[in-house]
């Protein structure tokens, strides 16, 4: 089982450290993951608008609400797309997303993407091959209109997903606010250690997605990585087990995902690792740096820098910060 343990956010508020993601999971699998992951203890929900799944989450959470549990017991995060980043298009994507989900209130609502995207032509607005930006909303004036929604009782609290040192600084500096949390990839091969660190003093909680990596781009599995399975075998335990225990040791919260019973079952019973085996891990990174997830990617291409990663240094945009 999971140590059950929960991280206490700089609002006094607290999350579980282990969580269900729902990124990636194809249409008529998530109804079923999540009713498993919630009969097997899982009390973290990761979700967001853009990944076309939050009604089978509803129609999962009325089957366990309040029969397995009650809603105040489980931990929902959901977030804020690109689309709807303009000041007066926040609250009502948040309205979408609860009437989605059938609840009253979200525990964590996340800025998706320091990116936005022209609003009111879908999630993905396209001319030709491109997304089409939006260059003239900043993450301020996004920022300003989440924290308007503290009050409104439809979240207890509000972060980011996807957002660097400076883009953190910018809305911080501007707004006084601190988000509560910046939801990142984060696995052996992408160790961030600045970023983890800037976060620490802050006070901002981090949450690894993609923990185990992912082959969106077709390269070796970190499971299959030969470290990994030296330990998930020392260890008497699985690869993602190992990767999932990893980010733990970093002191994330870790969502990681899957649409399989047995799956949703392991990803949750924790293992420990200790400071050797846990530096071996980081040891992957430290010379063999991958970032999976990066926009300019896409199909649709988003035409924007938003790491500073050298294959978006072509970009013609950069993330308009106030």
């Amino acid at each position: 089982m999971s140590f059950g343990k929960v991280i206490t956010l700089n609002t006094g508020r607290k999350i579980p450290q282990i969580g269900l993601g729902t990124w990636l999971s194809k249409p008529n699998e998530v109804e079923n993951a999540v009713e498993i992951a919630v009969r097997s203890g899982y009390r973290h929900l990761d979700l967001a608008r853009v990944y076309e799944n939050q009604d089978e989450v509803g129609r999962a959470l009325k089957k366990v609400i309040p029969s397995v549990v009650r809603r105040e017991d489980l931990f929902i995060t959901s977030k804020l797309w690109n689309s709807a980043h303009q000041p007066d298009q926040v609250e009502p994507a948040l309205d979408e997303t609860l009437q989605q989900l059938g609840v009253d209130y979200l525990d964590l609502y996340l800025v998706h993407w320091p990116v936005a995207f022209e609003p009111g032509n879908g999630l993905f607005p396209t001319r030709g091959d491109m997304a089409r930006l939006d260059m003239e909303t900043s993450l301020v004036d996004t920022w300003n209109a989440m924290i308007k929604l503290l009050s409104t009782g439809k979240v207890k609290d509000i972060g980011v997903s996807n957002f660097t040192i400076p883009q953190l600084q910018g809305i911080i500096g501007a707004t006084g606010v601190v988000p509560v949390v910046n939801q990142i990839e984060a696995h052996p091969h992408l160790l961030q250690d600045d970023l983890v660190a800037y976060c620490k003093v802050k006070n901002i909680h981090l949450i690894a997605y993609s923990p185990l990596g992912n082959n969106l781009i077709g390269l070796p599995l970190l499971t299959e990585h030969p470290i990994v399975k030296e330990a998930a075998e020392r260890l008497g335990a699985s690869p993602a087990q190992v990767l999932i225990a990893w980010g733990v040791y970093r002191g994330y919260s870790v969502i990681p995902k899957s649409v399989h019973e047995e799956r949703i079952v392991s990803n949750f019973h924790q293992i420990e690792l200790n400071k050797e085996c846990y530096e071996r891990i980081t040891s992957i990174g430290v010379k063999n740096h991958k970032r999976f997830n990066i926009p300019i990617t896409y199909s649709p291409k988003w035409d924007i820098n938003v790491f500073d990663e050298p294959i978006e240094r072509t970009a013609t945009h950069k993330v308009k910060i106030v």
